[in-house]
Parts: C-alpha cells; structure tokens; sequence
C-alpha cells in the first residue's frame, strides 16, 4: 500500500504488514550547519545561585534562569520564553513582575512580541510610558540595544535558549 493512502475498513482480517517508524537521527553539534547554544554567561552565576536558594515556586525560578541566558545588549520576548517554558506569555509575564532580583536577573531584557517594551516591574500604563518604562528604556540603551523613534526594539529577538 502507497504511504499516506487510507484502506477502506472491512470485517476481513487483512494480512498486510503494518509500516514502522523508523527511528530519527538526533541532531548534534557534530553534524554540519547545526550550532550549539550558546553557554549562560560566567556573570550570571552569582543570580543562578541566589534564584536556586530562594523560596519561589518552581515556575518563577525556570522564567528567572531563562532571563539569565538572554545576553546583555539582547532581547526576547515574552511569547518566545512562554513557547519554550510551554507556558503563556502571561504566566511569564507574572513571573517577571515577582522578579525580586532585577535588574541582577534582567527582566527589563524581555519585550512583547510586536517589540514594544511592554511592562516593567509590573506596570502597564495606558500610553505605554511612564517612570518604569522610562528605566526600562534606560536600561536597554545602556547596554547597546537599539529603539526606533516609536518605541520598538530594533532587531531579532533573542531565542536561544537552553
């Protein structure tokens, strides 16, 4: 029988043999083209030992480990963490808005998905500016990423991850 043809059911028992998967080739960084992610920078150590030892729920310390491997002049979205976390991008969100070591653990290095900065420290004003925006922008500046005059990021997102 052709692959992807549908046989007509019948009470007749059928001897046709049933096709098995084969197994697939799993990819690795021996093979060419593939990469291998890039390591959690040394700097982040500190922030990975003092998310381990904190008393949050395992969801916030998965979210917060992530941030750590986002580099520094880089961005991710919050849909890109939820995908990998195979969460939402609000649980995410809340997990970032409970973030009690940011800047250290740089929350402010997550934008929404349409590279608008989004929240900060759990703010979301109407027009999308005020003070906490403001230090977003301010910390993203500071460390080489790009804003367009209409407040986005400039750039691929940052998805990477570990």
């Amino acid at each position: 029988m052709a692959v992807g043809m549908k046989r007509k059911r019948t009470d007749e028992a059928v001897d046709a043999p049933v096709p098995v998967p084969q197994k697939s080739v799993k990819a690795t960084s021996k093979r060419p083209g593939l990469k291998k992610p890039p390591p959690i920078p040394e700097d982040m150590e500190a922030q990975l030992q003092r998310i381990a030892a904190s008393d949050r729920t395992a969801f916030e310390k998965k979210v917060w480990n992530l941030l750590c491997q986002i580099p520094r002049g880089q961005v991710s979205t919050y849909g890109l963490l939820s995908a990998h976390l195979s969460s939402s991008p609000r649980a995410v969100g809340n997990a970032l808005r409970r973030n009690p070591f940011a800047p250290e653990v740089p929350c402010h290095r997550v934008v929404a998905t349409n590279k608008t900065l989004g929240g900060f420290k759990g703010k979301w004003p109407k027009d999308g500016e005020g003070i906490t925006i403001d230090e977003k922008r301010k910390l993203l500046r500071g460390e080489g990423v790009k804003i367009d005059e209409k407040g986005r990021v400039l750039g691929t997102p940052w998805a990477a991850f570990v």
